[in-house]
């Protein structure tokens, strides 16, 4: 009686080391295929939109476009700039070329050099769904367009 309850104990035990090495064997199989999050691709050739209210009496938001090439279109609460962007993995750096007023307010000027130097602060990126997230002391939000 002993043997006949220790083979069926040693059956089930092989089934179960069995079906636990095919577990662990999918499981990495499937971390393989999945890229982890830092290996996202930058959205290059979108229109992003700073996920913030536009200021009162206008429609306009920051709005970022970052190419291929490194060259990026800024457009501030009042200036349009241009700037050059390194992206690396998760890193981003960025730096302004030109900017030039448009109509600026007093506000409108306080609120884009505050918003350029946020900006050179900087460090890194992180993508969720269609929200772009620039990441540093001050993190910026913005939204992918989808027009």
């Amino acid at each position: 009686m002993t043997s006949t309850a220790n083979t069926k104990g040693n059956s089930v035990d092989a089934m179960t080391r069995s079906w636990f090495w095919r577990v662990c064997a999918a499981a990495v199989l499937l971390g393989v295929m999945v890229p982890p999050a830092s290996a996202q691709q930058f959205p290059f050739d979108q229109e992003m939109l700073l996920d913030v209210r536009p200021l009162p009496g206008s429609r306009r938001v920051p709005i970022l476009e970052v190419h291929p090439d490194g060259k990026a279109t800024l457009h501030m609460w009042c200036h349009s700039a241009i700037a050059e962007i390194a992206v690396s993995g998760s890193e981003f750096k960025l730096t302004f070329v030109s900017a030039k007023p448009e109509n600026c307010t007093p506000e409108r000027i306080e609120r884009d050099q505050a918003m350029a130097k946020a900006l050179l602060e900087v460090a890194g990126w992180r993508q969720e769904k269609d929200i772009v997230t620039l990441v540093g002391p001050t993190s910026f939000r913005f939204r992918i367009s989808t027009h």
